[in-house]
């Protein structure tokens, strides 16, 4: 895919449509038949590895997979699993939850990766029970049973078996001896049966705003998806892409671009069980990559900022990571501009150039990616371009300053598993999907620069004066003048007189509270030297004493803090910030408080 090559058709309402000018290849029909591939090229290869308990690297083969994946098949079919009666899986990602899923995919039997989070956070199994209840599975696969016993007590009504990679009670079935299955003509027969629209997975939504959705990713999306990608990013498979990744398995960009993209380009994936919060879950990481040189590296931009001070303070990490890598790529949200140039400072220092910094704009329902910025310099809240097959459909909102975004193509899902009304809801009467975001040029005379996100339709909001506020842009501009000082931040204020920002600080700072207070009125102030009315500074802030609650929902899985999460959880800090008269504990650009 050329830079920037894209087709602009302009409606008469003032819409836009937009297509990538190279068309999409051909690609597979089913993603394991990747498998055939690799057993006539490379079937010594690694294909996934883990830490083990003892802390000592497990690694299996693409041959060693192909012959599990046929036999879990062949013991998924016996065990009367369908269409009608999927997989789930409740662990996180792991060689075994990888052998399963693609085992289903295999034979046409439809899987579901579950948050772990839902069975090992949570104290009312609410979500879970819901999943289950949705996805009605005849068969639920678990890593370590002790683990996930308490949960499965509350769920076990349900009817289906379970399966447990370790510790399974006597009367359970392992997956030792599931993969002692014997595969026939059944496992050939299942494979060829598949249709290109059946479903291959159900991912659920985080269900942030509400009870989570089930989004449909057929066998078409996935494949589909690994074409276009491939076509945007050549330089992934100069060599066979080796990954070490944390994304989660249930979660679009974990199941289906970095587990889909391995197998699609017979590459290889080192699964990170770290995570990018600062702390246990990081040093995990930087662990293991002391071991492993990727040769690209995803991350969200919370694990760029962790990584960068590692990569800073430790040259024989810097040198190792730096050994074979093609290029960076971000997603999940904005790049902060300043993170941006230090990662091409770092790589500069290291390899005497900057590593080009990427990234790609999609949702669960497109399986994921849609857009790419597939030019050096990407940050900020770039999204880029229609990647080949797409085609955007951009609505003007409001007076025409922001687009709503929608989409058609090969990679957009079919709907919501067993939810007919949010599948109605989610297209339009043209069947383009509708993201819900809005987007804008980066140059309104010349569309082909590229567009930037500008935030959630639904999380804007307006001020008790009848003016909007856009989120993402006070947010984003609110990170890069605090220059480091704020590790994220939420925007309040519907219904107020003026905005306010509760202030997620970053552990270094919360030791020095009185310059941490000057740091951020030094930013509010630097906003509001710029502002143009209400709506486009922050007038208040408050310094929040906890880091965001993972188990209460304020952390996404990708590592971005969720807004409309903090705005509910949070509701007594808010009361704060815009109480008046105006709490002590609050800051103001003013000179004095």
């Amino acid at each position: 895919m050329s830079a920037r090559s894209v087709q602009v058709e302009r409606g008469e309402n003032g819409s836009i449509l937009m297509r990538n000018s190279q068309p999409l290849e051909p690609y597979p029909r089913v993603i394991t038949e990747r498998f055939n591939a690799a057993l006539a090229e490379c079937p010594g290869r690694i294909f996934l590895g883990e830490r083990g308990e003892n802390g000592v690297w497990h690694a299996i083969t693409y041959a060693e997979a192909e012959g599990k994946v046929r036999a879990l098949g062949q013991a998924l079919l016996e065990s009367g699993l369908s269409r009608e009666r999927p997989l789930a899986i409740l662990s996180a990602g792991s060689i075994a939850h990888a052998l399963m899923a693609l085992a289903a995919s295999h034979v046409g039997i439809p899987y579901c990766p579950v948050s772990p989070a839902y069975s090992l956070l949570a104290s009312n199994f609410e979500k879970l029970a819901h999943v289950i209840g949705v996805v009605r599975p005849g068969m639920v696969f678990v890593e370590n049973y002790d683990d996930f016993a308490p949960a499965l007590a509350r769920i076990s009504k349900n009817d289906f078996s379970i399966v447990a990679n370790r510790a399974a009670p006597e009367n359970m079935l392992s997956l030792a001896e599931l993969e002692e299955t014997t595969p026939t003509i059944w496992v050939d027969k299942a494979h060829r049966a598949i249709e290109p629209d059946d479903t291959r997975s159900i991912l659920f939504t985080s269900g942030t705003t509400g009870r989570p959705k089930g989004v449909i990713t057929t066998h078409r999306m996935t494949t589909a998806n690994q074409q276009m990608f491939l076509q945007t990013f050549p330089e992934f498979v100069r060599e066979p892409p080796v990954l070490l990744s944390w994304l989660p398995w249930h979660h679009t960009s974990g199941a289906n671009s970095i587990l889909g993209s391995v197998l699609y380009n017979l590459g290889t994936l080192w699964i990170d069980n770290g995570r990018p919060v600062d702390g246990p879950p990081m040093q995990e990481t930087i662990r293991n990559l002391q071991d492993i040189a990727p040769t690209a590296y995803f991350t969200a931009p919370a694990g760029f900022r962790l990584l960068a001070k590692a990569l800073r303070d430790d040259h024989s990490l810097r040198r190792k990571f730096f050994s074979r890598l093609s290029f960076f790529f971000y997603s999940g949200s904005a790049m902060p501009e300043a993170l941006a140039r230090e990662m091409d400072a770092i790589s500069e220092v290291e390899t005497g150039r900057r590593v080009p910094l990427y990234s790609c704009y999609g949702a669960t329902e497109t399986a994921p990616f849609a857009l790419a910025v597939n030019w050096p310099g990407a940050s900020g809240r770039q999204v880029g371009l229609p990647m080949s097959g797409v085609t955007l459909k951009l609505i003007p909102l409001d007076d025409g300053s922001l687009l709503d975004a929608r989409l058609k193509g090969p990679s957009v899902t079919p709907g919501y598993w067993g939810d007919a009304d949010a599948t109605a809801q989610a297209f339009d009467d043209e069947g383009y999907y509708r993201y819900g975001d809005a987007l804008t040029p980066i140059d309104p005379q010349d569309i082909t620069k590229g567009l930037v996100f500008d935030g959630r339709i639904g999380e804007n909001f307006k001020l008790a004066t009848g003016t909007w506020v856009n989120v993402t842009d006070l947010r984003d501009r609110l990170l890069t003048a605090a220059k480091g000082c704020v590790a994220d931040v939420v925007i309040a204020g519907e219904g107020q007189l003026e905005v306010g920002a509760l202030i997620f600080p970053n552990s270094h700072a919360r030791s020095d509270a009185q310059s941490l207070r000057d740091e951020v009125r030094a930013a509010l102030r630097e906003l509001s030297l710029g502002a143009t009315g209400s709506s486009t500074f922050i007038a208040r802030a408050l310094l929040l004493p906890t880091p965001p609650d993972a188990a209460a929902g304020e952390i996404t899985d990708k590592g971005a803090v969720s807004q409309k999460s903090v705005l509910r959880n949070r509701a007594d800090d808010i009361a704060r910030l815009f109480a008046v008269p105006r709490h002590p504990d609050v800051i103001t650009p003013d000179l004095g408080e």
